[in-house]
C-alpha cells in the first residue's frame, strides 16, 4: 500500500482536532454553555483583556523606571537644576543623557497609543520602538562618552535596551497569541450554542445529544394483521 501524502495526514488530524474541540462545546452542560458565552462577551464589552493591560502597566513602569534612573543621575552630577540646564538646555548628543530619557517618553507614547487606546492586533508599533531604541542606543554608546562619566554611563543604556526588548518579546509571545485563542474559543462556543439552538430537544439535560425513541418493528403490520383476522369472525 502506497502511504498517505503528508498534506492528507495533516488535513486528517486538523479535522480531527476541530471536531474534538466540538465534541468538548457540545458535551457541556447548557446553563456552562450561556455561562461561557456570557464571560467570553463580558470580556469583549470590558474593551481590553488583562494580558494587555499587564502590557500597558509594564509600558508605563519602563517610562518610570528610566525617569527615575535619570533623576537620581541628575542630582548625583552636581544638583538637580544645575544638571537639567546643561543636559537639556546646553545639550550634548556625546555626554547627556536626556535623549534617552526622550526615548523611553518616545516608546511610552507610541505603545499606550498603538495597544490601549487604538487597541492594535500587530507587532508593527512594538517593531517600531524598539528598532529605533536599539539603533540610537547602539550609536550613543559606540559615539559618545558616557562610559567615562561613571556607573550611570553603563545603567542607562543597558536598561533601556533591556526594557525595550522585554517589552517585545511580552506583546509577540504572551499578548497577541492569548488574544487570538480566547477569540476562537468564543468563535467555537458560539458556533456550537447556534447548532443547539436549530436542534430542537437536540441536547439532554446532561448536554449529550440523544435521539427520540423508536417505534417497535413491525408493531403496524401486526396490528393490521390482527384486524383483518378478526373480521372473518365477525361476518359469522
Amino acid at each position: 500500500m502506497n502511504p498517505v501524502p503528508e498534506d492528507m495526514e495533516n488535513a486528517l488530524m486538523g479535522s480531527q482536532s476541530s471536531h474534538a474541540s466540538l465534541r468538548d462545546v457540545h458535551s457541556i452542560n447548557p446553563t456552562q454553555l450561556m455561562a461561557r458565552i456570557e464571560s467570553y462577551e463580558g470580556r469583549e464589552k470590558k474593551g481590553i483583556s488583562d494580558v494587555r493591560r499587564t502590557f500597558c502597566l509594564f509600558v508605563t513602569f519602563d517610562l518610570l523606571f528610566v525617569t527615575l534612573l535619570w533623576i537620581i543621575e541628575l542630582n548625583v552630577n552636581g544638583g538637580i537644576e544645575n544638571t537639567l540646564e546643561k543636559e537639556v538646555v546646553q545639550y550634548d548628543y556625546y555626554s547627556s543623557y536626556f535623549d534617552i530619557f526622550l526615548l523611553a517618553v518616545f516608546r511610552f507614547k507610541v505603545l499606550i497609543l498603538a495597544y490601549a487606546v487604538c487597541r492594535l492586533r500587530h507587532w508593527w508599533a512594538i517593531a517600531l520602538t524598539t528598532a529605533v531604541t536599539s539603533a540610537f542606543l547602539l550609536a550613543k554608546v559606540i559615539l559618545s562618552k558616557l562610559f567615562s562619566q561613571g556607573a550611570f554611563g553603563y545603567v542607562l543604556p543597558i536598561i533601556s535596551f533591556i526594557l525595550a526588548w522585554i517589552e517585545t518579546w511580552f506583546l509577540d509571545f504572551k499578548v497577541l497569541p492569548q488574544e487570538a485563542e480566547e477569540e476562537n474559543r468564543l468563535l467555537i462556543v458560539q458556533d456550537a450554542s447556534e447548532r443547539a439552538a436549530l436542534i430542537p430537544g437536540g441536547l439532554s439535560s446532561d448536554g449529550q445529544f440523544y435521539s427520540p425513541p423508536e417505534s417497535e418493528a413491525g408493531s403496524e403490520n401486526e396490528a393490521e394483521e390482527k384486524q383483518d383476522s378478526e373480521k372473518p369472525l365477525l361476518e359469522l
